[in-house]
């Protein structure tokens, strides 16, 4: 394959336009959308707007202006809601990752008789396990009573695995909907009928899946999902986080309360006794975050433009091309993909290679952002709303150049304080 196969790929990609929604360097080949996607035009735009109605309204932009700040978590989770395949009651916009993980925690973890286990997996990313962890010593468990999903190559796991260990000793399942370093898509339909069928409430994390995937949570009866809005979302870093609770738990209170997830209605009464929303917005904690939301409104409208199926078709075939390209110029220098070759992988793909820290320090200064994973993995996202079969090819001649000339040896091999 040609540098003119990646541009007659790219005269014929249908989301093309959307590349310049984003603020994107020339010459520079940015592929760490998976861990901090590009600001858009749109996400700057809407925060000056937000500001804007700060100084314009003072407090009354609460209830007044273009976006009024009191029902704005509610109407990004109604924007959000078709990425994850739910009612818009379902979703909202609300705290981080993992506060979210420990508000569903406090909710959904009720151990009682046998079923005292969580079950997660050891490919998960670990802020999940840590906040797993402290909620099983909170009720005076220790370490064990997490069950840790075995991976056989380190890289991916089986389903099959993961229902074998859904025994009658757990209580709650926590797993992540696209794999971290691998990038490996989970079945989560079948996961969570298997969960279901052993009386089992099973929860995702979709970090690495919500805005590279379509998800179908309602329909396949999640109870609950997790996930940040700063990866594939685009919504800037630190970017306010998202909830999805399936409305058959609607009325279960919230395991931590805060005054935000009242009834709307009733919120003000400041009454002694809460009385939950009877949505997702019940676990909500804290006052919105309402700058912080504002980048992931404009992101969300591009979204809804170019349509998630879209977006998986065009990442699919970047990924793939990616694949290819590595298999023709790279396996002579002891590169492996880890990640799946299949539509089973997600919005990136997994390099594997002893010397992975130094060639992604080589990439950096070569102009291609890449991301290290240790022990010896390199991350590359090829993002589909503003990523181009150009920017792939590029990159695999940058990294084939770094080998043949043993550039990445003047690095050290190991990773930065941040990787």
């Amino acid at each position: 394959m040609s540098k003119d196969t990646a541009i007659q790929l790219d005269e014929q990609d249908p989301l093309k336009a959307y590349r310049n929604e984003f603020y994107v360097k020339e010459g520079q080949y940015y592929l760490d959308g998976n861990s901090l996607g590009l600001m858009s035009k749109r996400a700057e735009k809407k925060v000056l707007s937000l500001l804007e109605s700060w100084k314009e309204y003072g407090i009354d932009g609460w209830t007044e202006g273009e976006h009024p700040w009191y029902y704005f978590s509610e109407k990004l989770g109604e924007m959000c809601a078709p990425l994850v395949g739910a009612k818009m009651e379902e979703v909202i916009l609300t705290g981080s990752t993992t506060t979210n993980l420990h508000q569903l925690l406090a909710t959904f973890y009720k151990p009682e008789g046998k079923k005292v286990k969580i079950l997660a997996d050891e490919l998960n990313f670990p802020t999940d396990l840590y906040a797993i962890t402290s909620h099983l010593a909170i009720h005076g468990h220790d370490a064990s009573y997490m069950k840790l999903v075995k991976s056989e190559d380190g890289h991916l796991l089986k389903e099959e695995a993961i229902i074998e260990a859904m025994t009658e000793d757990v209580a709650l399942v926590i797993l992540p909907g696209v794999l971290y370093r691998s990038g490996q898509v989970l079945d989560l339909a079948k996961l969570t009928k298997a969960a279901h069928a052993r009386g089992i409430l099973i929860g995702f994390d979709l970090c690495h899946s919500i805005g590279s995937i379509p998800h179908q949570l309602h329909e396949i009866g999640a109870d609950f999902a997790f996930w940040c809005n700063y990866k594939h979302l685009n919504g800037g870093p630190g970017s306010v986080a998202g909830i999805f609770v399936h409305e058959k738990h609607f009325g279960t209170r919230p395991g931590l309360a805060g005054w935000f997830g009242s009834d709307k209605s009733k919120q003000f009464d400041l009454t002694t006794e809460m009385t939950p929303a009877n949505t997702a917005g019940a676990y909500q904690i804290g006052t919105p975050h309402i700058l912080s939301l504002a980048p992931i409104y404009g992101s969300l409208e591009i979204f809804h433009e170019a349509g998630i199926e879209a977006i998986r078709k065009k990442s699919l075939r970047l990924t793939q091309f990616f694949i290819d390209l590595i298999d023709q110029e790279l396996a002579a220098f002891g590169f492996t993909v880890g990640s799946p070759k299949d539509e089973t992988r997600g919005g990136h793909i997994y390099l594997v290679h002893e010397e992975a820290a130094r060639i992604c320090k080589a990439l950096k200064e070569a102009g291609v952002t890449p991301d290290f994973r240790a022990p010896n993995g390199i991350r590359l996202a090829p993002v589909a709303l503003y990523n181009s079969f150009t920017d792939v090819w590029e990159t695999v001649q940058i990294l084939k150049s770094i080998m043949e000339n043993e550039t990445y040896k003047k690095f050290e091999n190991k990773r930065g304080v941040i990787a």
